[in-house]
């Protein structure tokens, strides 16, 4: 996204989207919307969930400017209840809740999504591991001599939403420990290019699963528009989630999520990026994870210059002694590296 043009400051600026101005303004303009009614409500089942990112029959269509209320079912499907609960009762991984049509949205276009509230829809949240998934586990891209698979295992975490308090139980003894709710998305794209499907579980350019915490409220995302419509998808909530999901699970629960969506025509991020009030941030979506942070750093450096007047030799060399890279996702096709920005260390944008 040439980030640092006058066509792009004056699109923003007349889009409202200047990050700083949006979060003062969001509570009023998700009402006057409401009042307006571009408010869109849908109610994500397992009868209607889909499990690519692609080509689908659009489950509603949203405005530019309108907002989304809708659910997600965990990452499960919701079959995992309560200790016992065999794996087999789950029918599809990463259940997404869409597409949603983005009137006026047309490849080359950028699709901004403003997330505003993230609930998590349950009292209690679940993470397992399983043969072949997971960080430490042989896979089929790195196999390993092992005796003996890890088994399928699965932890309940009692959610204490009033508190914002989640509960690890150990299953081989008596340890017990809280640590915060911090809600996000774990799935969260638009359809790939030329008709492509990809599996709910990959993470690529198109968003998808890159189960990247920097999806929560407060935060606004920048995906690239490649089909007419966008096709908007999300799902696979995160109560709260490690660096990397390494044993292959977050504390993953059902979601309800409220979105507001805006366009810049005619301007395309070749990959996902994020903002809010204090900082920028890239997303690297590849495997191996050293070519994921080659991404997440080029496509930093490339925001930092245009955008913010440094060359690009300065603003690699200041991204290097002020910037911040952190592990998303290491568990799935893809591995994701988000490198990040405090905007305090940058220019007046320009």
């Amino acid at each position: 996204m040439e980030f640092g043009d006058e066509e792009w400051r004056i699109r923003v600026k007349n889009l409202g989207i200047v990050v700083g101005m949006v979060l003062a303004l969001w509570p009023a303009a998700v009402w006057a919307q409401g009042a307006d009614g571009d408010v869109v409500r849908f109610k994500g089942t397992m009868e209607n969930v889909k499990a690519t990112f692609g080509p689908a029959e659009p489950v509603a269509h949203v405005k530019a400017g309108g907002v989304l209320e809708a659910n997600s079912l965990d990452c499960f499907g919701n079959a995992l209840q309560k200790p016992g609960d065999p794996f087999s009762l789950i029918k599809i991984d990463n259940p997404l809740t869409g597409p949603f049509f983005i009137d006026g949205a047309e490849p080359g276009d950028t699709l901004v999504v403003h997330i505003l509230d993230l609930q998590v829809d349950s009292k209690q949240g679940v993470g397992t591991f399983s043969p072949g998934f997971g960080a430490a586990n042989s896979t089929h891209y790195t196999p390993m001599l092992e005796k003996q698979s890890l088994p399928e295992r699965a932890w309940y975490y009692p959610i204490d939403a009033e508190k914002k308090l989640i509960t690890f139980q150990a299953t081989d003894s008596d340890f017990k420990v809280q640590f915060p709710l911090k809600p996000f998305l774990g799935c969260i794209g638009v359809a790939p290019a030329s008709g492509e499907v990809r599996s709910s579980i990959v993470p690529a350019e198109f968003g998808g699963n890159m189960d990247a915490p920097e999806v929560s409220p407060g935060n606004t995302l920048y995906l690239p528009v490649n089909v007419k419509g966008a096709l908007f998808y999300f799902g696979d909530g995160h109560a709260a989630m490690g660096d990397g999901e390494v044993a292959g699970s977050a504390v993953e629960v059902p979601m309800r999520a409220k979105f507001r969506f805006e366009l810049v025509k005619g301007k395309s991020t070749g990959w996902p990026r994020f903002e809010n009030e204090h900082e920028i941030m890239t997303a690297g979506i590849y495997r191996p994870v050293d070519d994921a942070v080659r991404i997440a750093v080029t496509e930093m450096v490339h925001w930092m210059h245009r955008d913010y007047g440094l060359s690009e030799l300065d603003a690699y060399e200041l991204f290097s002694k002020v910037g911040k890279l952190h592990l998303t996702e290491m568990v799935d096709p893809n591995y994701v590296v988000v490198a990040s920005v405090e905007k305090k260390y940058l220019p007046t944008r320009k």
